[in-house]
């Protein structure tokens, strides 16, 4: 079972949630991803006609019948604690879907109404992507600017306690409640890093987290850095205005860096816009499943932002869901490069199937594929250049006296020199900033101005 503090149960940031709200889906479908909620960003998928249970050739075994009966009564009469029928029912329809895979459950009120918060981006709580994995809780990506990640909780780190509390896999829905909660309100974490046994203490207050998923700035003149931290409703149209402030206000750029790290996901229609947004033309991703509805294919439209220049996406194992798809597209119609460590390797959809206006099933629909009709699932995308997950420091050296012709007596003077020029300004002291903040993101430039290099030199040609 998928999970998000922003959702009990839910983990809509690692799946592509084709949402659809219980009076879309008994009216006619309005594909739109302005509307905010309940979002429905494809056409509704009608719930598929139940089999006779005397039907063809899987027909639902009598004996099976009976069993589950006597089960049902057997607990109402002899569990330790009264369990009343409307708790067993919901029970055995989330153990049904559970069964399946981790991205299939039951949505009661609470869960369709903070799906909309997921795909607004809105919420209370702590701002983490939670993975329930044998019983326990793992990380799959902090939130950018969220309590979280200012705590310093990294992908693949697991939460052992929760106030104290051992988690395990009898209290595991009990516990990832507790993530929520209202602004202001404290709660302790006890972690453990991936790779390491020791415990960490962690106070957080719980905020009311209103994530914007992209932030774009330039790296240095002529190379923009895109910042997506997930998919949401307006994570498209936010894109557009924020890189096209960008190219108004320094011009177009040489090349672009899309990272794409600790990316959880989130809708289908915001990573087929985003990669819609870098494409003129081509297949983004399809869909196939055993519903018709389930089959679908989205491809580009004329228009590039960046104008053809190079790209580099940065991904690693927290790139998740929607992210691979977006990863996929500019990778397989060599848009970009991709560079880091393999994606986490979500390549199901999800498609929310109401029962009612309160209630609805969240079941897995169709896988979906990159444009060179590649599954990804639980295998991800391989980076075309694969990094390591190290952090650099800057060496020790002793103090040199001499660096340079200019630093001889009587030397030369250069003819064309301008007045008051730092010749020892070459720029790698900015790289070694960089390097040592961000070892990832300093290799990426490095490469995109190789290919911008290259670029310039091809149309001089």
């Amino acid at each position: 079972m998928h999970l998000s503090d922003r959702r009990p149960s839910l983990g809509l940031a690692i799946l592509l949630a084709l949402a659809v709200s219980a009076a879309q889906a008994q009216s006619a479908p309005a594909p739109s991803t302005s509307v905010p909620a309940p979002p429905a960003d494809v056409p509704s998928v009608s719930s598929p006609a139940p089999a006779s249970a005397s039907s063809g050739p899987d027909q639902v075994d009598l004996q099976d019948i009976r069993n589950f009966s006597r089960v049902y009564e057997l607990v109402r009469q002899a569990y330790v604690e009264k369990v009343d029928n409307k708790t067993l029912m919901k029970d055995a329809i989330t153990g049904m879907l559970a069964g399946l895979d981790p991205h299939s459950e039951y949505l009661d009120k609470e869960g369709l109404q903070q799906l909309n918060e997921d795909t607004s981006g809105q919420y209370s709580g702590l701002g983490i992507e939670v993975l329930q994995v044998d019983g326990g809780l793992k990380i799959v990506s902090p939130i950018d600017d969220t309590p979280a990640a200012r705590a310093g909780i990294k992908p693949g780190d697991s939460i052992v306690k929760i106030n104290g509390r051992l988690v395990d896999a009898q209290n595991i829905n009990e516990m990832f409640q507790q993530l929520r909660g209202k602004p202001g309100s404290k709660i302790t974490l006890t972690i453990a890093h991936e790779g390491s046994d020791k415990l960490i203490d962690l106070h957080l207050v719980r905020e009311k987290i209103s994530v914007s998923s992209v932030k774009v700035r330039e790296l240095e003149p002529g190379y923009a850095y895109i910042r997506i931290s997930q998919f949401q409703d307006d994570t498209a149209a936010d894109l557009e205005k924020k890189l096209g402030q960008l190219i108004t206000k320094d011009g177009p750029q040489k090349g672009a860096v899309l990272d794409l790290r600790n990316n959880p996901g989130g809708l289908l229609t915001a990573a087929v816009g985003v990669s819609d947004d870098f494409l003129d033309s081509g297949v983004i991703v399809t869909t196939r499943g055993r519903l018709a509805d389930a089959n679908m294919s989205f491809s580009a439209h004329p228009g590039d932002q960046l104008d053809g220049a190079a790209m580099i996406v940065l991904t690693n194992n927290g790139t998740a869901s929607a992210a691979e798809i977006v990863s996929g597209a500019l990778k397989d119609n060599h848009r970009a490069l991709t560079m880091g460590q393999r994606t986490f390797g979500k390549g199901v959809v999800q498609t929310v199937l109401p029962l009612d206006a309160d209630h609805a099933v969240k079941i897995t629909t169709a896988r979906y594929y990159t444009p060179n009709g590649t599954s990804i699932q639980a295998e991800g995308i391989k980076p075309d250049i694969a990094l390591a997950d190290l952090t650099v420091n800057k060496a020790d050296s002793a103090p040199v006296l001499i660096s340079s012709e200019a630093d001889l007596p009587n030397h030369l003077a250069n003819e064309n020199a301008k007045a008051a020029t730092d010749i020892d300004n070459d720029g790698s002291a900015a790289d070694a900033k960089l390097a040592t903040s961000d070892y990832a993101l300093a290799q990426a430039l490095n490469v995109l101005k190789g290919m911008a290099l290259r670029q310039s030199a091809a149309s001089r040609h």
